[in-house]
Parts: structure tokens; sequence; C-alpha cells
């Protein structure tokens, strides 16, 4: 059973603002007139017009005892009736009557079997692709919204999903049974019994987390992929069931241990351990190119250090390595006999290590010579070399481009694996190597070009790491490394939606007359820039070329504002952090979106407030066992373990804050401070365990962790978060996050930090709508690009340094396109694009168009930047709100040393998403105990302007209680939320 909080299924709220009751209940001209047309009598009329305006809001005809008191009082009042005329009528045929006249009225069907065949057949069609019974309810709704149909009972369509979606599960759990032979369905079963030397079932094994990225743990990784890959290739087993659904199916199982899956019917039971087994291969093959690809990163900054040291000590080495070799030189010198003098070159050479020793001092020293750390490698590679050649055993790769000279060096090395030689005796093509690889690997020996066996193996790993970075290489039967391809939208896909897609933003829709627009826009803003140059007073370029942006003036907070301030603080009420969850959830009503992974109804006690305290407690990164003690026996702590693993998703979360957000939206105070068009995008590091495949070290944040990575609106609300790694390239996620926001608030505009200016990032913004201006510190450091190479400017000439080739975008150009609307469409994560583009390609031609757009984009961008003082303030203001946030955020975050203690890669990002709920909460209530206060104080003569309140913000914490017993008492609610009385501001 399905919860109507849960659905969009219409229904009264439970209170009204004046404004509301205004626009929504008032009833028309029209419709007076034609209740006055269809019935006669005060009573009859009022319950006509009660039933068309609830009609019209709910689709449906509720019962007139469930009527709120506020509409039948607002309507009453309208007709302007003395309150002896009530609701309810005393004849079910006039009832009857009303009900036909309103539906002709309103050209509405009542629900009849044709009504119930159109519903069952939309859930039956959407059951194939999603699980959760609220989703496909609303699916029926919309449907018959659509087709004009009344709205039958909630029990009556909450019936009609359940049994829907059971036959669809049923029939699919039952043909994918069908397909397994009896031995194997007996092998999938033998996983949820416990072992016998391991007292707990190979079940477990399934959900293994990654640890962090060491030989061992690469080891054992490769281990369990193999584990997996016995159970069999589960693929081809699920091909009728579409990705969403196994996915869904496979977060079911995860969350249940072994003897509760026992519980379910065998199909079902089946198709949930092939689900997981299948998402379990999936990730375990991304976590091993992970892992791979942090080791290779970290061998190769191993070598650089050691190279660092060589450069340290080189005199010292010098010294040791010229008085050995004088030695040398004296025995030949002195020309004794042949074997004497092998015998003598051996005495000397012998104490100071031996021939092997003095060679690989010598590489060292040619290694500083040429600042070239690529010697160096072997010396880190070497204790790693089985582990990898394992690896790529296990893996297999494919070229994503015609070029296949990388895949055929790493098919030779694993011909050669066990060749222990010097050199190898084969042919190879290395042409995708830099010159100094090629001098290290091919040699001149005995008169003939051999091949390094040890620097070729070395090569050929780290040119597998920059090309799976790139795309240029795929993994079979990954997700994060699969061929990107084989998600974009194929050509019957994509080019019937060119043309709306263009006209929408105001493209071109032909290449030709696409980049006559970029040359336009980019050669207008040069030469405005570069007319303006005079009048700009805060831009000087020097005669050496050499350009520097002056510093505006810092602006300081103004006395009416700190005056105001001051008046604000002290009267802003003290809160219990507990109470304000409370308080915005009786507002917002956001935990309806928790619940059994299965979508049903939840079966603990006191649901909403075990919700509430849930949240508390990871959202405060408490840990459950602490805050139980802190509880006074309300709950326990595995209560509260439990709520968490078994009741609230990353899903969950993010629609619970997009409740907020839209609530939030509504607001009036809000809208001081922005209009919900701009967002800023700022990570910032949560210190994690090290035993983790995310925990990494990084020098910018200092010590090991994560990224919390938020997007936060002009107006102070955080729209979207990701957790991510702090190796993690930032930018790959400022978009991605704007296209995951649901909520009302749509920003079309977007600022970050100086990581936010890459060139692929500006073009697939630019294609995308979204303007992308990001703060840039070292913009100096960065080409601006002419129209083309004859064009010179009088002023800002010296900016330049390159120009744009044209001919590389418009060949490409519905290449771009293809990516752009699979990206819009869904088809494709912004973010799994962009890690690829960001990283040089020389072979992709899709990453050179995407980079040659982009430094048009940024080029417009940065000439705006350099001669917009205004921008430049907007993009400062813009990404202050979001680093006061990171602050804010994290003050709530008191709990547990402010370690995130879980490794489980999921459970992270549910208690970044669990903080972004806490944080935007207390925004929330801040604005509401703000508005009051503000109102309060023009009652009391105040003079507040709206710039005064502009200048406010509503991160305030000294008002809020952190600490002591967290009680919650449900039964206290807090006022109604009645915006409707503005604030006059001058």
């Amino acid at each position: 059973m399905t919860s109507v909080e849960r659905t969009a299924y219409p229904r009264f709220k439970r209170h009204f603002t004046s404004k509301e009751l205004t626009e929504i209940y008032t009833p028309t001209r029209s419709e007076i007139a034609f209740s006055y047309s269809n019935t006669k009598g005060k009573s009859n009329i009022f319950n006509l017009l009660l039933a068309l305006k609830a009609f019209q809001r709910l689709g449906y005809f509720p019962k007139f005892s469930d009527l709120p008191n506020p509409i039948v009082n607002h309507i009453r009042s309208c007709l302007k009736f003395p309150d002896e005329i009530v609701a309810g009528y005393d004849n079910y045929k006039t009832i009857y009557r009303h009900r036909t006249a309103i539906r002709e009225y309103l050209q509405v069907t009542p629900f009849n079997q044709l009504g119930l065949h159109l519903a069952a057949k939309s859930i039956h069609e959407s059951a194939q692709v999603m699980d959760n019974p609220a989703d496909l309810m609303n699916v029926a709704i919309a449907e018959l919204i659509k087709q004009r149909y009344e709205l039958p009972g909630f029990n009556t369509l909450n019936r009609l999903v359940r049994r829907v979606r059971h036959l669809v599960n049923q029939k699919l759990f039952q043909s994918l049974q069908e397909r397994l032979s009896n031995d194997y369905q007996q092998r999938l079963l033998n996983l949820l019994d416990n072992h016998p030397v391991e007292y707990r079932s190979l079940y477990n094994n399934l959900k293994q987390l990654p640890k962090r990225p060491t030989r061992n743990h690469l080891n054992d990784l490769i281990v369990h992929l193999v584990w997996l890959d016995s159970l069999g290739d589960i693929k081809p087993l699920l091909v009728d069931i579409t990705i969403t659904k196994i996915q869904h199916f496979a977060a079911e199982a995860r969350v249940l241990d072994a003897s509760e899956i026992k519980e379910f019917n065998l199909p079902k039971r089946i198709t949930l351990l092939l689900c997981l087994i299948y998402s379990a291969q999936v990730t375990a093959r991304d976590n091993l190119v992970e892992m791979f690809l942090k080791k290779i990163k970290s061998i190769h900054n191993n070598a650089k250090r050691e190279l660092e040291l060589i450069q340290q000590k080189y005199q010292e080495t010098v010294d040791k390595v010229v008085g050995v070799f004088i030695d040398v030189l004296q025995i030949f010198i002195a020309k004794p006999a042949e074997n004497e003098v092998v015998q003598q070159v051996e005495k000397v050479l012998i104490p100071e290590g031996g021939a092997e020793q003095l060679l690989t001092e010598c590489e060292k020293m040619n290694a500083y010579k040429g600042n070239n750390y690529l010697p160096l490698l072997w010396q880190f590679f070497k204790s790693h070399r089985s582990t990898f050649f394992r690896l790529i055993g296990q893996l297999q790769f494919e070229s994503t481009t015609s070029e296949q000279s990388v895949i055929e060096a790493l098919n030779l090395i694993k011909e050669n694996q066990n060749k222990r030689g010097e050199f190898l005796k084969v042919s190879i093509n290395l042409d995708f190597a830099s010159p100094q690889w090629r001098k290290l690997i091919l040699i001149q020996h005995e008169k003939e070009t051999k091949v390094v066996r040890r620097h070729l193996e070395i090569c050929v790993f780290s040119y597998l790491m920059t090309e799976l970075r790139s795309g240029d290489i795929c993994v079979i039967g990954s997700e994060s490394y699969a061929d990107y391809r084989e998600q974009l939208l194929k050509e019957s896909e994509y080019l019937p939606l060119i043309d709306q897609y263009c006209t929408d933003l105001g493209f071109a829709n032909n290449p030709t007359d696409f980049i006559a627009q970029l040359q336009s826009l980019l050669t207008e803003t040069a030469t405005a820039v570069d007319a303006g140059y005079p009048d700009n007073r805060q831009l000087v370029i020097d005669d050496s070329g050499e350009p520097v942006l002056k510093k505006y003036p810092r602006r300081d907070l103004s006395p009416s504002v700190a005056i105001l301030l001051e008046a604000v603080e002290t009267r802003f009420p003290e809160r219990n952090l507990i109470d304000m969850l409370r308080n915005v959830d009786y507002w917002t009503n956001f935990t309806r979106h928790f619940g059994p992974m299965s979508g049903s109804d939840p079966k603990i006690e006191r649901a909403t407030e075990r919700y509430l305290l849930t949240s508390f407690t990871y959202g405060c990164n408490l840990g459950p066992t602490q805050a139980a003690k802190h509880m006074r026996g309300m709950v326990t702590a595995k209560e509260l373990s439990f709520v968490n693993r078994r009741h609230v998703a990353v899903d969950k979360l993010n629609a619970a804050l997009v409740d907020i957000i839209n609530r939030y939206n509504v607001l009036k105070l809000p809208g001081i401070w922005g209009d919900g068009t701009t967002a800023a995008a700022d990570g910032t590091k949560y210190e994690l365990y090290e035993e983790n495949l995310l925990s990494e070290y990084h020098i910018r944040y200092g010590g090991y962790g994560g990224i919390a990575y938020h997007h936060v609106s002009d107006t102070y609300v955080a729209l979207f978060s990701h957790f991510i790694a702090c190796g993690t390239w930032e930018a790959v996620y400022i978009i991605e996050g704007l296209l995951k926001n649901r909520s009302d608030i749509q920003p079309d505009t977007i600022h970050a930090d100086t990581q936010g200016q890459s060139t692929p990032v500006f073009a697939l913004s630019y294609m995308l709508g979204i303007k992308l201006m990001p703060r840039i510190r070292n913009w100096k450091d960065i080409n601006f690009y002419r129209p083309d190479k004859n064009t010179v400017y009088q002023h800002i000439d010296s900016l330049f340094s390159g120009a744009i080739d044209w001919d590389k975008i418009q060949s490409h150009w519905q290449d771009i396109l293809q990516v752009v609307l699979s990206i819009k469409t869904g088809k494709v994560s912004s973010a799994v694009l962009l890690r690829k583009l960001g990283n040089y390609s020389r072979k992709n031609r899709l990453y050179q168009a995407f980079q040659e757009l982009g430094r048009v984009i940024r080029t417009i961008f940065l000439l705006q930047y350099i001669s917009d003082l205004r921008l430049r303030q907007q993009i400062t203001a813009a990404t202050n709100i979001v680093e006061s946030y990171n602050g804010f955020s994290k003050w709530f975050f008191f709990g547990g040393s402010s370690i995130i203690a879980n490794n489980d890669p999921v459970e992270q990002e549910k208690i970044i998403k669990y903080n972004d709920l806490i944080a935007n909460a207390v925004v929330f209530h801040n604005v509401v105990d703000l508005t009051d206060i503000l109102r309060d104080l023009q009652k009391a003569g105040f003079l507040i302007t709206r710039e005064d309140v502009a200048a406010l913000s509503p991160y305030m914490t000294n008002h809020i209680k952190r600490f002591g017993d967290y009680l919650i008492d449900m039964e206290t609610v807090p006022n109604i939320l009645d915006d409707s009385e503005a604030l006059v501001l001058t």
C-alpha cells in the first residue's frame, strides 16, 4: 500500500494563505453565472460552487465533510452569503445533477471502464521501466488528467497499480527463471546459505566495498571480480529488463540480508540475486579501473619525487661516480693484459655496488640532465608488475577510435609477460608514445635497434591510463569506463530534434550559419572591448603587453545595515536544531519521500518522527550510537541505522530537498536576494578514513578526504550536491549539478572558481544554454583567440595569441549536437562526457572540436570579464555565497570529529545529502523567522530599505542550540506560513 502523501494524487493542503485562497478558490463571474443558471436557492448555489472549485483543484469530487473550513468560508464570503448557509446536500439527486453539470461545464469524462483501461495501459507500459508504486500511480494520474478524465478514488488507483505492477514483475521474474537451468538456480540459491567455514553467506560478498588503492587491495579486487565472473555472464539473462529496473532491484537486494531475500518467492529471489550480481560485476570493473588509474598515477608521482631528490643530491652523486671512473681510467692508462683489466675493473666496481648499481645511478644522472623522470619509473613499477598483468588479463579493453596502436601494444606485452630478458625481439608501432618514451624504449644494441622490455611495459600501462581517462579506450562490462558512443542517441533519434532545439536556444540549425553566428559574436565583442579600452579604468595593458586588472574597493556594511543586523540578531528566537527540522517538515512534508525501497508504506511506528530523528542523526554526523544516547530512549541506535539503511536512499533525499527548495522559493524574502536565475558551484573537503577508494590526499585541501561539490542559488539555498574524490577535476560536475536539479529554481547562469574555466566546459555549457561565468584568478595566463589570423586590434591586440580553427567546429557540428542532445534527453551524463573531454586526446576529434568551440566561448567571456566591472562584482558575490554555504553547512556537521566514518560511497553521498537537508531546513526556518522579525520592526517604526535587507543573509547560527538532549515533540506545531502580508520596503 502506498500512502497518498508520497504520490501526486491531488489533495487539499493542511493550511492556506490568503493569497492562495484568493488566487485559487475565488469564483469567477462566469462560474457564478454557471451556478445560478443550473440551480436555485442560496444553499444549492453555494454547494455547486464549492463542488466546482474543489473539482477544479483536485480533479475529483471530495466529501463535503473533507472540505477545509478556510475554503468554505472564503467562497461564502465571495458570494456574500450569510454564515447560516452551510456546506452539504440533503438530496442525493441534487448531488448527482450538480456533478453531471460540472463535468459538462469542464468537459471532463467520468471515470469508467475506458478510463480504467487507459490507466491500466499507462501503468503497464511504465512498469516495464520503473518499479516504485508511487511513480506508477503518478503516471496514471497524469494520463487521466491529460485525457480529461475524472480521477477515481485513491484506493482504486492504488489497487490498480499494485495489481498491474505485480503482474508485470511476476511475468518478468517467471520468464527470467525459465531461462535458467535447475543447477544454475541452485548455485544462485546456495549464495544465501551460510558458508561452513566463514559462518556467513557468500551473498554478503556481493556487497563487498572497495578499499584504498594499494597493491594488495588491487589483488583482492581482481580475485573478487574473478569470483563474480565465475557466477556467469548475467547481462544476456537480463535482456528483457530495463537498466532502470535492474538498478532498482539491485538496490532493493543490497539493503536486505540473506534471510530476508529467502522470504520472497523463488522467481523474485532469483531475479534480485541476478540483478545484484550484475550490478556487482559492473561496479567491480569500475572500481578496478579506478584503482588501477590511481596506482599508475601514484607510480608517476613517486618517480617525480625521486627525480627531485636526485636533483638535490646530484652533486654528491657526481663526485661519487667521477671518483669511481677516475680509478677505472687509471687502470686503463696502465694498459695491463686484457683479462687483468677486467679483473681490476671489477675490483673497482664491486665495492661501489657493482656495474648494475652504477648503471642505475648513471640513468638517474641522465634523468636529471633532461629533467626526465621516466627512467625512474621501473623501481616503483616492478612491485606492481604481476598485479597489473593480472588486471589486464581479467578486463577486456577496446579502442573507441580507429587507431589501435595502444591496444596492439597492450596485447604484445601480454604475450611477452613471462619474458625476463632485457630486450624483446619484436616489431612494434610506437606512434602513440612521446619522443622521450621512444628514446628509452628503442636503443641501438650490437648494431641493431632493440626494444627495452621494462620501459615498454611501463610506457604501455601509462598510456593505457591516459586513454582510459580520455575515453579513447573503454572497458567492456564497465559503466564509468564504457564506450560512451553506445550511450549517445542514434542518428535517427537526434536528427529530428536539432531544428527545435536550435530554435529554442537561438542557434542556427546548420553548421554554416552557426559558425557565422559565433564569428559575429566574437568579432563584435572584441571590437567593442577594444573600442572601450580608453574608458576602462580598471584594465591597464603596459608597454610590454602585460595586462593588469585593478582591484575594486571592498564594500563595507553601511551604518544602516549594521544597525538592522544588530536589531535582527537580538530578536531572533532561540531554536533547537531538531525543532527547526520538525517545523520545516510540518510546512513542507519532505519526509513523505522516505520509505521502504519496495515503495510500499512504512510499517514502523511513528514513521515521521523516526525519519526526522534519522535525518538529524546523519545530517549532523552524530552516528546512530551517539545520537541514541542523547534521545532518552525515544529510539535505539539499531532503529536509526535500520531507517537509514532501509528507508532512505540518495534519490529519496534529493526528492525531499526539492520539496524544501520549492516551498522556500514561494517565500517573498529570498526574492530580494536573487531571482533564482544564477547559481554558484564550489567544493569543500570532508575528512574520510583512508580505507576506501574515494578517499584521497590532496595538497590544496590538505589531508585525506572527499569533496562535497555544492550548487547554491543566488537566493542562498543549496540546489544540488555531489560527493567526489579530492583528485577529481571539479569542473566535470559544474553542469551536471544544474541538469540534475529538479526544483522550481532553474538557473541559466553558473559561476564557479578557477577550475571552471576549461574550454570543454565552456563549450558544453554554451550548447546546453547555460552561461558559464567562473571567477578566474589566473586569467592573464589563458590564451585569447582571434576570429582570424589577419585581425589586429588597436589597444588589446597583445592579449591574443592564436586564431580559431572554424573548420574544426563546422566539420563536427552535428557530432557536437549529438552529444548535447544525448545529455539533454538523459541518455548520457554530462559528467561522463566531460571527464573524457577534459583529458587531452590527439585521436578524439570530438574532443578537439569541443576544445575549439570552448576557445570561442571562453574568449568572449574573458573579454566581457575584463571590460565589465559589474560582471566581476556579480561573480565575486555569487561565489562568496557558495563559499559561505560551505562553512554554514559544516557548522551542522559537528558529530564524529567531523569525519565521515562510513567507507561505503553510497552512504558517503547520503551523509552529504542529509547535511544539505539540515542546512536548507535551517535556511528555510531562518527566512521565516527573519520575515516575522522584519515585520515586527516595521510595525515598531523601524525604517527598512530593500538595499539593507539585500545585505542580510539567512546563514545565521548564533540562535541555534546544537548540543544537549535531542528530543522531538511531534504534538507541538509551528505557526501557519502566511506570506501574504508582504514587507513594504523603500
